[in-house]
């Protein structure tokens, strides 16, 4: 698509089609990570996914005329990456070794509620406001209620090292989220994420060396369908989702798009209870309504209140939300 492009009205199916993507694609990452997984060591997985990814995006977008960047620019990068993904998406793998899909997403969809807590403890930071005050006690809430060990048979177990390291996940996202808004980067979004990619996959290279993961590395005893897991991660989660993630924000509003982050985690139990069998118990719907709720009423709110605040100049602020991280991201969070 090019810029001349982008200023004539969209179709409504276009548009569909591109919500569908991130609504879908980037819900289901975190099934195709925990088939992937079961064979795949975890680190190696995600620096494969990132670097494969991260250099298609880069070049791709220096083809589009995209300028390169400055050395203060990839180290920046290079920070948001390891945070986001490196420390994030590398603590998801990792503990979907032990922990289902479903409640990886849900633990995941918390993201939202650490960035408002570090916004407002931060030096200079600002009280929330009740009504967000109150949806980080929700979530919190839904959290507790999710990892807390329950003595009953019929509450699905959550391992507790795996939840931890989910909710570290969750953190380490919202500081890069955090980080990557105040820092000076690419104003080419797909630059930007192409140059966090590859920064936070080389980091997850080492990570995979440093546990020994090629070393003893046996691609014949990994079934077809891990390999198709990486393949999906790489072309839906990490180029196609994104590509229509950064689309929409150009001709769709802020608050619609930022809808994904409530919807992705229901799409990512109900994923994971058709495809994979994962039990879903009462209490995971009970914790699920207090984290999506929870989300909701603070990204709800928080746009509102920006929407009160004099426009900003340019798109900076639609990049900023652009980062793989708000992937997901995901990327990729995202996830």
């Amino acid at each position: 698509m090019t810029d001349h492009d982008s200023t004539r009205r969209p179709a409504t199916s276009s548009i569909i089609a591109a919500f569908a993507a991130v609504y879908v694609i980037w819900g289901s990452t975190y099934l195709a990570i925990r088939v992937g997984v079961e064979t795949l060591p975890p680190f190696m997985l995600a620096s494969t996914r990132f670097l494969v990814a991260g250099l298609t995006l880069y070049a791709w977008a220096r083809l589009r005329g995209a300028s390169g960047a400055s050395f203060r620019q990839w180290v920046n990068a290079a920070v948001v990456g390891v945070l986001l993904l490196a420390a994030g998406n590398g603590s998801v793998v990792w503990a979907e070794q032990t922990v289902d899909s479903s409640t990886t997403a849900l633990l995941v969809a918390t993201v939202p509620l650490w960035m408002v807590l570090m916004e407002w403890v931060r030096p200079g930071g600002t009280w929330p406001g009740t009504i967000v005050a109150l949806g980080i006690a929700l979530g919190f809430c839904g959290v507790a209620i999710l990892a807390y060990p329950s003595t009953s048979h019929s509450a699905k177990h959550v391992d507790v090292l795996g939840a931890i390291a989910l909710i570290g996940a969750a953190m380490f996202w919202a500081a890069g989220s955090i980080y990557s808004r105040h820092a000076d980067l690419p104003r080419s979004p797909w630059l930007s994420t192409s140059m966090q990619m590859l920064s936070g996959g080389a980091a997850l290279f080492l990570m995979s060396q440093y546990q020994g993961e090629w070393r003893t590395f046996d691609p014949t005893a990994v079934p077809m369908r891990a390999w198709l897991s990486l393949a999906y991660l790489i072309v839906f989660g990490s180029l196609v989702a994104f590509t229509a993630y950064v689309w929409l924000l150009r001709v769709s509003t802020p608050a619609r798009v930022s809808t994904y982050a409530y919807v992705n985690p229901a799409v990512a139990v109900l994923l994971g209870w058709a495809i994979l069998s994962e039990r879903v118990s009462t209490r995971t719907f009970i914790a699920m309504t207090f984290i999506i709720g929870a989300v909701i009423l603070i990204t709800t709110k928080r746009r509102n209140r920006t929407s009160k605040q004099p426009e900003q100049t340019s798109a900076r602020k639609p990049i900023d939300d652009v980062d793989p991280a708000c992937a997901k991201a995901p990327c990729e969070a995202s996830t």
